[in-house]
């Protein structure tokens, strides 16, 4: 299985925009088909707290996006999103697309960023979420969740997901906080991270990147810097199924 992070500008609720640099960065890269395509937290507007503007019902033009990009990849593709709910809540979510343009599934970001004012206008997830890739099982976060473990071991004593997928709107003044949180939850889940950031500005923030992928030894073996552009990397499960019996950590969760 080969992951993919894109890295980008994204443009303030300008949702067109991003959706034309989201397609320029990925036609500007070799993404074999069936490999996972990650972006950022709220990919299309940036971390907007403008919910009743952007927040979007489900097969509104972000979900059309990704499913397209989905099918022309022929890829699965990983995405923030805020989307509302049946019951008219807004809520910050990560969006599964398999290679069909099928919505496969999603997680809410079950930290909103308190000091950011995210609580105000976004309501809070309620689980941990386990998705699958073909022989893959992993769990997708949202930014502020990578601060609290407690929710990646929930996930690791539910179904040992082999990687971890954090999408993000990261400030570069906490970039060190970002690299070493990832790099913690891979070693304590033994587990492959992907986190996938953002670079540039936006009304309120500055942005580094650091888009990085993590293997399950805490080791970073690739990083997109602080410039816009993808990165990739080839997981290796079967070595990861050996590492795993070799240094059964995760069989003690129970105790």
């Amino acid at each position: 299985m080969t992951i993919v992070a894109v890295q980008l500008d994204i443009a303030w609720e300008d949702k067109r925009s991003n959706f034309a640099k989201v397609k320029q960065l990925c036609a500007a890269t070799q993404i074999s088909p069936g490999s996972l395509v990650c972006l950022p937290e709220m990919f299309a507007t940036g971390f907007s707290m403008d919910a009743a503007k952007i927040a979007e019902p489900y097969g509104g033009e972000t979900e059309v996006f990704l499913s397209q990009l989905a099918s022309e990849l022929r890829c699965h593709v990983l995405a923030g999103a805020a989307m509302r709910g049946r019951d008219g809540s807004a809520r910050n979510k990560a969006l599964l697309f398999h290679a069909n343009g099928k919505l496969a599934g999603y997680y809410a970001k079950m930290r909103p960023f308190t000091p950011g004012g995210e609580r105000d206008h976004y309501t809070a997830g309620e689980k941990v979420t386990t998705l699958r890739i073909r022989e893959m099982t992993f769990s997708p976060f949202v930014c502020y969740d990578v601060r609290f473990p407690e929710l990646f071991r929930q996930a690791a004593a539910q179904s040992r997901p082999e990687l971890f997928a954090v999408i993000a709107n990261f400030p570069e003044k906490r970039s060190h906080h970002w690299v070493t949180l990832l790099q913690a939850r891979a070693i304590e889940n033994q587990a492959y991270v992907i986190g996938v950031n953002r670079v540039g500005t936006d009304p309120y923030y500055t942005y580094g990147g650091r888009s990085v992928i993590v293997n399950p030894l805490g080791e970073i073996i690739a990083d997109a810097g602080a410039r816009e552009g993808c990165i990739s990397a080839a997981l290796d499960l079967e070595n990861l199924k050996k590492y795993r019996t070799g240094l059964p950590f995760l069989d003690d969760l129970a105790l």
